[in-house]
């Protein structure tokens, strides 16, 4: 499946939960307080949002993360306001994995609930045949004041056109 938004399109509103960072979080009987995040307030703001089919499933965990956290420091030099991973799990699940992973405050962990707004964008994959659902699809966005500049779904299952190293070519 081609993704439906292209490059030169503004992106679709959308209001994503997530749990924030918070020194609190280090406790693992913490869970913290899901809160909501709009496409809106990336108005002006260049970002970047990885996607992956789920937490803790092992190419996203292996491959696809870790990179992005990594090259934290080569994102913001190229002027990224902010890293965002979206994926199908709840809010909890995500913060849990940041947790796992040590993201801190380095990058969003965005829950795009039952993947409406991947699928509004032509970006979900159908899991089903596996018993996962309907998922956010792995793919990568570059934007840059709510407009596409950048958007490929991997075409397969390895991490490539949507991992860190292909999107800090594009920027």
């Amino acid at each position: 499946m081609a993704p439906t938004i292209k490059v030169g399109d503004t992106i679709p509103e959308a209001t994503f939960n997530y749990i924030p960072y918070t020194p609190e979080l280090e406790s693992k009987l913490a869970c913290g307080i899901p809160i909501k995040l709009n496409t809106s307030q990336w108005k002006g703001k260049k970002v970047v949002i990885f996607s992956v089919p789920g937490a803790f499933t092992p190419t996203c965990h292996v491959n696809h993360l870790p990179p992005y956290l990594e090259k934290y420091d080569e994102f913001k030099a190229k002027g990224v306001d902010t890293i965002a991973v979206v994926a199908a799990n709840d809010a909890f699940v995500l913060s849990g994995w940041g947790r796992f992973e040590g993201v801190g405050d380095k990058i969003l962990l965005l829950s795009d609930g039952s993947a409406k707004w991947s699928a509004s964008l032509g970006l979900s994959v159908d899991l089903s045949a596996i018993g996962f659902g309907v998922r956010t699809g792995r793919y990568a966005l570059i934007l840059d004041d709510l407009v596409v500049k950048y958007v490929e779904l991997e075409p397969g299952t390895d991490v490539t056109v949507s991992g860190a190293e292909a999107v800090l070519a594009q920027l």
